[in-house]
């Protein structure tokens, strides 16, 4: 049964506050791989290699996620979203915090970047129980027919932790001298999340376990091991998941990261080009993700999903062309469109993802599609990309890479039962998404009635 309104609210604000705390701790880890570490860690190499060595660090965390799914996932399903969601939110705080207390380069050696990859990896399990935990939370509770609305919000915790890491980094940067700012400057952004992730805390404890979670723990119908029925029981599912998750993965990224390199490294231009227009972008997909979630409420999951991935296959060609220019208006034009085509896909994946699974299953099934996507997807895709660039001399084959990885994502929606209107109580064992019920669903639901 769904619960009351006033709760649902405090459980969408409990998971979007929550997750733009774990996307800050991770987008400053990012957005710090680009700008800072490549001096502070890696020092004895060429600029080109010793991003190229921050990047990889970087990517640790995308490999972690997975496990962090698997683990977090399995007492999701056990124990409960609420439990686990606490947890998650401490071991990213923690491991962030930690960050901005290490030693660098010069004082300790090659110990500096290997403390620094075991923390990121750290920071990849946190995140990796982190998600599925606080879209399932969202779409659990609440008016089934909001199910695309409720669950986009812990999607905005992306934009929103982005902005808030971009923006303390960027303060940073040019508040300072350049030897202050690769001193201790950075750290600052870092060591505060060691108080932020209180304010998550105190929020998330107040909230309600999930109702249909609650149902299966009073029928005794938990699973005994999520994963391998998972397996066993939806292996379309997780296909799908997994599929089309990637190319949204690779074409943000490349978008957000890739961006910077490119133009405070190729073009040698002012890297708060990079940063100003990014920012601007994923300002504007606060609003974006909620509005193209609700729009999955009245149109559904899969044609919202792929007007995105149509876009963003579509504005990639234009993306570099405008970055090119030198111009910051045409540049902030580039940025800007790409996180639209984002928002088009980001904000519909939560409800999509979580609603191919079963309520009993879902901690598990959801996590595991969506952060093993995240290995061949946003880890490797500013590696990939740099690579490719260094290849050809041109953007054209990082297009043409970033395009190839939407056409995976569009063949797993293609995979896909069109989710929206699937009944997601009283699922029994091995009961699919696609073998259940279909609920009514009026023309009017969301904001947009």
């Amino acid at each position: 049964m769904a619960g009351s309104t006033q709760q649902t609210r405090r459980v969408i604000l409990a998971s979007l506050i929550g997750t733009s705390l774990e996307w800050y701790d991770f987008f400053l880890y990012t957005t710090a791989a680009t700008l800072v570490f490549p001096q502070l860690f890696f020092p004895s190499l060429d600029p080109f290699n010793a991003t190229l060595a921050s990047l990889t660090t970087n990517a640790v965390a995308f490999v972690a996620r997975p496990l962090g799914g698997v683990v977090f996932g399995h007492f999701g399903d056990r124990v409960g979203r609420k439990t686990v969601l606490v947890v998650t939110l401490l071991v990213m705080g923690v491991s962030t915090f930690l960050i901005g207390l290490l030693p660098g380069y010069a004082s300790v050696g090659v110990l500096a970047p290997v403390l620094l990859a075991l923390l990121r990896f750290v920071q990849g399990l946190g995140l990796g129980g982190e998600w599925g935990g606080a879209v399932i939370m969202s779409l659990e509770h609440g008016d089934g027919r909001r199910r695309g609305f409720n669950a986009s919000w812990p999607q905005v915790g992306v934009p929103a932790g982005f902005v808030l890491a971009t923006g303390l980094l960027t303060i940073m940067s040019f508040t300072m001298s350049d030897a202050a700012f690769l001193s201790w400057g950075w750290r600052v952004p870092f060591l505060l999340s060691g108080a932020l992730v209180f304010v998550g805390l105190w929020v998330r404890l107040k909230v309600t376990e999930s109702p249909l979670f609650a149902e299966v723990e009073q029928r005794g119908t938990k699973a005994r091991m999520p994963l391998v029925e998972v397996l066993t029981t939806h292996p379309r599912a997780l296909l799908s998941a997994f599929t089309a998750r990637i190319g949204v993965d690779v074409a943000f990224y490349t978008f957000t990261a890739f961006i910077i390199v490119y133009i405070t490294t190729v073009l040698k231009l002012p890297r708060s080009y990079a940063l100003n227009a990014v920012l601007i972008g994923s300002a504007l997909q606060l609003v974006l993700i909620p509005v193209a979630g609700a729009l999955s409420d009245r149109y559904g999951r899969r044609p919202v999903y792929l007007a995105g991935v149509a876009g963003a296959a579509v504005w990639v060609f234009a993306f570099f062309p405008l970055l090119e220019t030198g111009s910051f208006p045409l540049i902030a034009l580039a940025a800007i469109v790409a996180l639209v085509t984002h928002a088009a896909m980001y904000g519909p994946q939560a409800a999509f993802i979580a609603e191919l699974f079963s309520t009993r299953l879902r901690y598990s099934g959801a996590s595991m599609g969506y952060q093993l996507a995240g290995i061949v997807g946003g880890a490797l895709a500013p590696v990939i990309a740099l690579q490719l660039f260094t290849a050809y001399q041109s953007t054209v084959a990082v297009s043409i890479y970033v395009v190839i990885a939407l056409a995976v994502t569009a063949l797993g929606l293609a995979i896909a039962p069109e989710t929206r209107d699937l009944d997601l109580t009283g699922d029994a064992p091995g009961d699919t998404p696609e073998d259940a019920p279909k609920a009514p669903h009026p023309g009017q639901v969301g904001p947009f009635a």
